[in-house]
């Protein structure tokens, strides 16, 4: 069994614990403070600010609104997410892939679920710029056949590095995805601070059991190593600046 020289401080946020809000044609979990849930100990983690799992009826959707000094990103988990924006982008996005929208000084946008029998599911997550009124700007990112046995790949960074979408924050951002009993490790440097969201299967970080929707946080250095509890598991892993 592996030994830790040093025991990281983490926190772990129940998927039970999150808001939730059911409005028919959406039903929708938060994982922070959104809309009419409230809850002060979790405002946001960083520049983190919405993890929201959200389900879309067929044929439902968010309608046409505006945006601003904001990144915006969905990664679809199962069936079609239609998007449509007031910078010419129309697109269909499909599971494992993702699409970021940089608001900056103001885009309207809508998402809607084109399919008239299959649910929506996605995650929607919204994370702060480091700089206001940006230019907008629309950007996708697809997973890289070569890449899917990869325990860990980065789909979202500053750089744009490994064919990775670019956002306006010291914000990289993770798929994790593990085979039965399979691990991955992660390393905190000093002075950032992760964000682990489990998406599917059963997880072990550091002792500590995740079920799906369940996250882990910690803004401690030191290493993060990720257990498979013997089934497949996904995730999306935040390393925050």
């Amino acid at each position: 069994m592996k030994q830790y020289r040093l025991a990281m401080k983490t926190k772990l946020r129940r998927s039970n614990e999150r808001g939730h809000a059911d409005h028919g044609w959406l039903n929708s979990h938060h994982t922070f403070s959104f809309a009419d849930y409230y809850d002060p100990s979790y405002m946001g983690f960083r520049s983190l600010r919405v993890i929201n799992q959200d389900r879309v009826a067929p044929n439902g959707g968010f309608p046409t609104h505006p945006h601003r000094d904001m990144e915006i990103f969905s990664y679809v988990l199962e069936g079609t997410l239609a998007h449509k924006d007031s910078l010419g982008n129309g697109r269909e996005l499909k599971p494992g892939q993702v699409q970021l929208m940089s608001a900056g000084k103001g885009v309207l946008h809508s998402e809607f679920n084109p399919s008239p029998t299959e649910t929506a599911h996605f995650l929607q997550i919204w994370i702060q710029p480091q700089a206001r009124a940006l230019v907008p700007s629309y950007t996708e990112w697809h997973p890289d056949p070569a890449k899917e046995k990869e325990t860990k790949v980065l789909v979202i960074s500053p750089d744009g590095r490994d064919d990775s979408a670019t956002i306006h924050q010291d914000a990289d951002v993770y798929r994790v995805r593990l085979g039965s009993s399979a691990s991955v490790d992660h390393e905190v440097k000093a002075g950032r601070g992760v964000w682990f969201q489990l998406i599917k299967g059963q997880a072990t970080i550091n002792g500590q059991t995740l079920q799906p929707g369940d996250a882990l946080s910690t803004e401690d250095a030191g290493t993060l190593t990720i257990t498979s509890d013997g089934t497949d598991t996904e995730a999306l892993l935040f390393d925050l600046g």
